[in-house]
């Protein structure tokens, strides 16, 4: 069996064993570069994909992690925040996390970034995130992602019964 390897993947690998994690990196024959693709190459729903979603606020980076079941109200978290969210330009990306959209892990970067986990991620017992390249995942949970990325649990979209 050969050993596959990527400098970003390898960044990640050394974040999760930082915080005391080993899970294995799956390695797909093609980028699965959204949700949909990946939730079809691992047969899971695609609300279990962790979208690793780089925006701005006030123009500083923030990592988004959203289940794949459903969009991120830029607006509606801009409020929520406090500050204007606006989608991250590909060198934002590459710049705030070492890595490239498409393959974003949740960790594994140059520094820290603030970072939003999606409540709805919750909902699953195994939750799936990209680990630093478009070929890559890993399995994680809710809890493990809010621990490994210091990040702040909250809803990334207006309830439906709030707008209702």
């Amino acid at each position: 069996m050969t050993t596959l390897s990527h400098p970003s993947v390898d960044r990640v690998i050394d974040a999760l064993a930082g915080h005391g994690l080993d899970p294995e990196i799956v390695w797909f024959d093609d980028a699965v570069t959204t949700a949909q693709l990946a939730a079809d190459a691992l047969g899971v729903e695609v609300g279990q994909i962790a979208n690793s979603l780089v925006f701005t606020i006030d123009d500083e980076p923030i990592l988004v992690l959203t289940s794949g079941a459903h969009r991120v109200d830029t607006a509606w978290l801009g409020e929520q925040l406090g500050g204007v969210v606006r989608r991250a330009s590909k060198e934002t990306v590459k710049e705030a996390t070492g890595q490239v959209i498409g393959g974003v892990a949740p960790l594994g970067h140059p520094r820290p970034v603030r970072t939003v986990v999606d409540v709805q991620l919750a909902d699953y017992p195994v939750v799936w995130a990209a680990a630093g390249h478009a070929k890559t995942v890993f399995p994680t949970t809710f809890d493990e992602l809010v621990r490994i990325t210091g990040g702040t649990p909250r809803a990334v979209e207006p309830s439906r019964e709030a707008s209702a």
